[in-house]
C-alpha cells in the first residue's frame, strides 16, 4: 500500500512519516492551517531521502503559477485540487514535474477517468474537512480499474486499513488523521498510520 503523508510542517513530523515508511509526503504550499512557505518547504525538504515523493499541494492557483512556487521549493511533484483541465496537466508535465491531480468523490464521472497524471487522487466532498465518507461507493468506478489512484478524506490510524480494502484503493493520503490539533501533526499517529496502511 501507497502511503501519503501530508500537511507536513516540522523537521520532526517529516522524520517521523520517512522512518514509518511513508512513500511520499505533502507539504502545503496555499492557504490552509498547515500552509508552510516555499523556503520552509526547502528546508524541510533535506529530512526527505531519495525514493520518497515530496509534492507541493495546491488548492486553485493556476497550474502555471503551482509549478513555479514548487520549483522555489525544490519539489518534484504538484498536487492540485479544484477544477482542473487536461492542459493543467500538460503544463505540469511540461515543466518536468510529476503530478497527483485531486478530485472529490462526488465528481462527475468524466473527472475520474486518466488524463495523464502520475496519481489521481480521490477526496471528501469537502476536502481538508477530515470527515468520513463512504469509502466503498468509489470501487465499482470503472475509470479505476488497474490505476494507480489514492484514497483521501477522514482516513485515521483506526479506519484506514478497511477503507482501503472497501475502496479497493492502490493507495493512501492522511492529514487531518494524523493530527493533536489542526495543523499539528501527532508523531504517534503517524507511526500508527503508515504501520496500519501497510499491514
Amino acid at each position: 500500500m501507497f502511503v501519503k503523508v501530508c500537511g507536513l510542517s516540522t523537521p520532526e513530523a517529516v522524520h517521523e512519516a520517512v522512518n514509518a515508511g511513508a512513500d511520499a509526503v505533502g507539504f502545503v504550499l496555499t492557504a490552509s492551517p498547515r500552509v508552510v512557505s516555499p523556503p520552509q518547504a526547502a528546508a524541510l525538504l533535506g529530512g526527505v531521502p531519495e525514493g520518497v515523493a515530496a509534492v507541493g499541494v495546491f488548492r486553485d492557483e493556476p497550474a502555471a503559477d503551482a509549478v513555479a512556487i514548487a520549483r522555489a521549493a525544490g519539489l518534484e511533484w504538484v498536487q492540485l485540487h479544484g477544477e482542473r483541465t487536461a492542459e493543467d496537466v500538460k503544463t505540469v508535465h511540461d515543466a518536468g514535474m510529476k503530478l497527483i491531480r485531486a478530485v472529490t468523490m462526488s465528481a462527475a464521472p468524466e473527472a475520474f477517468g486518466n488524463w495523464g497524471e502520475e496519481l489521481l487522487l480521490i477526496d471528501a466532498a469537502v476536502p481538508g474537512s477530515g470527515e468520513a465518507w463512504d469509502y466503498g461507493s468509489v470501487a465499482a468506478i470503472p475509470a479505476l480499474t488497474g490505476r494507480r489512484w489514492l484514497l483521501a478524506g477522514g482516513l485515521d490510524p483506526e479506519n484506514v486499513s478497511q477503507a482501503a480494502t472497501a475502496a479497493v484503493a492502490w493507495g493512501v493520503d492522511v492529514s487531518s488523521g494524523v493530527e493533536l490539533s489542526r495543523g499539528v501533526k501527532d508523531l504517534d499517529k503517524i507511526r500508527a498510520f503508515v504501520k496500519a496502511a501497510k499491514a
